[in-house]
This record gives C-alpha cells, sequence and structure tokens, in this order.
C-alpha cells in the first residue's frame, strides 16, 4: 500500500497585485495549501478606491484563499529610527522594512502550521530590496533561509528545501527578470490569471518631500500618532517662525480629512467672511505660530485680496469655547507663503 503523499501548506504575501496573484495561481495548480497575508501601512501611495488591502481582498476571494491583514507602520517606523541597512532615496528602509514583514510571516507561518513562505518577487525587479545579494540577507534576517518559493524567479536561485524535497515542483516555476512587466502579463495570458490592477502605486517614504516631513515629525515624537502620519500626506505644509507646523488644505477633501485627523491641542482655523480652507496648527501654537496660520488662511481663501480679514480659530478638545479673532491682512498672507519655510 502506497502512502498518500502530505498536502504541504504556505504562507503567501499577497499585495493583490499581478505578481503575487500569478504566485497564487502558480501554487494552487500545484495543489498547495495556501493562506495569504498583506501587510499594510500608512505610507503606501494607493488610493481608498484602490487600496493595496481590496486588491488583497479581492484576490483572496477570487482564490477562495483565507486572507490575514497586519498593519506594518509601527515596524516601519523601528525599522527608520534604526535602519541597520540604509535607506534609499528618501527614507525608505526597504530591506528592513522587508526583514520585519517576513520576520511576521514567519511567526505566521509556524502558528497556523504551514512549511514554507511563497511571495511573489522577482529577480532584479526592485533595486533595493529584490538584488540577489539583498535577498539573501532578508532570508537570513528574517529567519526564513532555504523556506521562501519565488515562483517568478525560481530558476535563477538554488533550489529552496520546497523545491528539494519534492513539495513544489520547480520545473513548473520560471526564471522571470528585471523590471519589464510584460513576461508576467503574458504568462497571466497563458494562465487566465485576469482583472489585476495596473502597475501602480508605491511607498511615500521614497518621496523627499514627504521624507522631510516625516524626519520633523519624527525628530520631535519618534512615537507618534498614526493620525498626525496621516495628516502629513495632505495640503501645504509651512513651517512658522517659531517652529510650528502649519498645514493649508488645497481642496474641501483635504480640509474635511485634515478636520477629522486633528488631535486634542490641534488649532483649526479659517475665515469669517469668506470660504476657505481650515488651516491646522499641529501641536501647542504661540502668538506668532496664530498669526502667521491666520495670514495663510486668508492667502488661501476667497477673501485674499481684502486688506483686512477676519479670521478664527479653536483648539481641538475645546469646541465648547468661544472661538476667537484675529485680524490679518491680505498682504502679509501672501509674504508669508514665499518666505516661510515650506515642505
Amino acid at each position: 500500500m502506497t502512502m498518500e503523499k502530505k498536502k504541504r501548506k504556505a504562507i503567501i504575501l499577497l499585495s493583490g497585485g499581478l505578481d503575487s496573484r500569478l504566485a497564487v495561481k502558480m501554487m494552487l495548480d500545484q495543489g498547495i495549501g495556501l493562506e495569504a497575508v498583506n501587510f499594510v501601512t500608512a505610507f503606501c501611495t494607493c488610493t481608498a478606491k484602490s487600496s493595496c488591502k481590496s486588491e488583497a481582498r479581492k484576490a483572496a476571494e477570487e482564490y477562495g484563499i483565507p486572507l490575514k491583514v497586519l498593519n506594518a507602520t509601527r515596524e516601519i517606523l523601528a525599522a527608520i529610527r534604526d535602519a541597520r541597512h540604509g535607506f534609499g532615496r528618501g527614507i525608505n528602509p526597504c530591506l528592513d522594512c522587508r526583514i520585519s514583514m517576513l520576520r511576521r510571516a514567519r511567526a505566521y507561518m509556524q502558528q497556523s502550521g504551514a512549511d514554507f513562505v511563497v511571495t511573489g518577487e522577482v529577480w532584479g525587479e526592485r533595486p533595493m530590496s529584490q538584488r540577489p545579494d539583498a535577498m539573501r540577507t532578508i532570508e537570513r534576517e528574517s529567519g526564513l533561509e532555504d523556506l521562501i518559493v519565488r515562483p517568478l524567479s525560481a530558476h535563477l536561485f538554488e533550489p529552496s528545501l520546497p523545491e528539494r524535497e519534492g513539495w513544489v515542483d520547480r520545473e513548473r516555476m520560471m526564471a522571470i527578470e528585471g523590471r519589464s512587466r510584460k513576461p508576467q502579463i503574458q504568462l497571466a495570458a497563458e494562465l487566465g490569471v485576469n482583472d489585476y490592477p495596473c502597475p501602480a502605486g508605491g511607498c511615500l517614504l521614497c518621496d523627499r518631500n514627504f521624507a522631510a516631513r516625516l524626519r520633523l515629525l519624527l525628530d520631535e515624537d519618534p512615537e507618534p500618532p498614526l493620525a498626525d502620519i496621516q495628516s502629513l500626506k495632505l495640503g501645504r505644509l509651512f513651517i512658522s517662525s517659531s517652529g510650528r507646523k502649519i498645514i493649508i488644505p488645497r481642496n474641501e477633501d483635504e480640509t474635511r480629512r485634515l478636520e477629522a485627523l486633528a488631535q486634542p491641542g490641534d488649532v483649526l482655523m479659517s475665515a469669517l467672511s469668506a470660504m476657505g480652507p481650515t488651516a491646522v496648527i499641529k501641536g501647542d501654537a504661540d502668538d506668532a505660530a496664530l498669526a502667521e496660520a491666520a495670514a495663510l488662511t486668508a492667502r488661501y481663501g476667497q477673501a485674499r485680496e481684502q486688506e483686512k480679514i477676519m479670521v478664527g480659530w479653536r483648539r481641538r478638545g475645546e469646541e465648547s469655547g468661544e472661538e476667537q479673532a484675529l485680524e490679518v491682512t491680505g498682504a502679509d498672507g501672501w509674504r508669508l507663503a514665499k518666505t516661510l519655510r515650506r515642505l
């Protein structure tokens, strides 16, 4: 009597993009049981309408596999504070970030009784984290050495344990490399993988402007509230002459979002006699910051050409008190918009 071959189980990192969807399909076609993990952070550039989490859920539902969503923002902040492997062009600790995520994937693998981890990584597709030497470092420091299967580029690596042991068929995997998406698109057509999102998105930590904003915030508070990080994505950020952060939203949507993200003690400010933005001063605003923020609020509102403009303000958490007001000139707002430091 022959013993039935044990069905192997893997944890797959699922972003919902084309590469990870292909990896899912290739493993399912080999009879591998899958559970998916999707990592979300405050630094993703995707939109609410097409977020990484929503795309991952859509893919998981399509292929009928369980999905666990994990927030990795705090791990990334820790990596920024101690980037053992350095940064990219902004404040992006790509290797440390990847190591932390795969450590959590390893813990989940052990918790769920899975045998190995699968990723949609492609040799050479990302300049920092998908170089061969970087990938070996990530494997070693995450504790997953010899336990990662990369179906799209398997033939460019030494066989992993699951390949050597025959848990997966190496011959049914690929040797894709580089940044072109053509091989993946062709493979998708062959495997019947449809309705995948167009390549887009990325990480705000690679953006130098956002990196400068985040560095400023982390210098003030190494463990900032998530709402303060989210606020950095919005509006025009000015630094008052006394060092306070003044955020001027660009449109109604940003105004609503900034108001919702304002923390207790933040100042909300808007012109009293004309339409315009609701500016936010982060933290304890002094007289200089109040006067400068009021002038900037007037500058970006519909009363910008008036000589005298009344601007009201209140502190978040003190809304029941009487709103206070400052009189400013349009000229001051125009001048400050040009002279204050802006990030």
